[in-house]
């Protein structure tokens, strides 16, 4: 994959033979949902957390894990503690008892920027991304890349081009064909690819997703929902929060369900139904 000057993706005529440098290291491949498969390895663990605001219990020693190459959907009633726990995991909020564990060691993340050097990067819901600048700005925003030493230091504006051509491209994100578009003039669902491809440029193992699909159509759905399983199929670690049913049963191998700050379920969608799990959302036994 080439990139003019102007932004517009185009098919490399390099020499035959010759490979672009890689973007980072290869992720683990596990194939989920059947078929002969690796034995998936834990990614994530959450152990035993708790939070509280005052005298409201946001979370009340929640435990949960992820696996390499699986998806975990995260549901509940407005206020049960998701997009709580999804902040203590990323370094926003720090609990007040509980640990974390990335690959089976404990870790200890009090920052986003603890959070990121563990391999876990989040997709928030309001994306947070800069409507003045294009893909690749907005890719590189506080890390970018610059060639030269001394006096001579520059931003190295090719390689960052050339670079998030390559993280749509791994992606398999085909809909954006100007990477020098402004943000401002991307679709919803363009806009969340490239906050996925942002969070996937240092080829985090383990994402987390809030809500990634609420302000989207039906068609833009779909995009992110098969972006999901694409970032599945590589071996990706996901914690998912969405109140959309249809979307838990397509792409989750797992269901946990918040009531009231505790885990109130575990289900496979495998073995469970809709009713079930709304049966749980609200505190019934399932």
């Amino acid at each position: 994959m080439m990139v003019s000057e102007s932004g517009d993706l185009q098919a490399d005529r390099s020499e035959p033979g010759r490979q672009a440098a890689p973007i980072a290291a290869e992720r683990q491949s596990v194939m989920p949902r059947g078929g002969e498969a690796v034995a998936p390895s834990e990614a994530l663990r959450v152990d035993g957390v708790s939070k509280s605001f005052g005298l409201v219990q946001a979370l009340y020693r929640v435990s949960l894990s992820v696996d390499h190459g699986e998806v975990v959907a995260l549901v509940g009633d407005n206020g049960a503690g998701k997009s709580t726990l999804i902040k203590v995991i990323s370094g926003v909020i720090v609990p007040d008892e509980g640990q974390l564990y990335v690959n089976g060691e404990r870790v200890v993340v009090r920052s986003p920027n603890d959070a990121a050097q563990c391999g876990i990067r989040t997709i928030h819901q309001d994306l947070a991304l800069a409507d003045n600048l294009d893909v690749v700005e907005n890719l590189y925003l506080g890390r970018e890349l610059f060639r030269g030493v001394g006096p001579l230091r520059r931003l190295d504006f090719a390689a960052m081009r050339q670079r998030t051509a390559a993280a749509l491209l791994e992606l398999g994100i085909g809909t954006i064909s100007n990477i020098r578009t402004p943000m401002a003039q991307l679709s919803g669902g363009q806009r969340q690819t490239v906050a996925v491809a942002r969070a996937t440029l240092e080829n985090c193992p383990i994402l987390l997703f809030d809500e990634p699909t609420a302000s989207l159509g039906l068609k833009e759905a779909r995009h992110v929902i098969e972006l999901v399983q694409r970032l599945r199929a590589q071996g990706t670690a996901i914690l998912i929060i969405t109140h959309n049913m249809r979307q838990v049963f397509e792409v989750a191998d797992r269901i946990v369900v918040l009531h009231l700050g505790k885990v109130g379920a575990v289900l496979r969608p495998s073995s469970t139904t809709p009713e079930v799990v709304v049966r749980a959302i609200m505190g019934k036994a399932p």
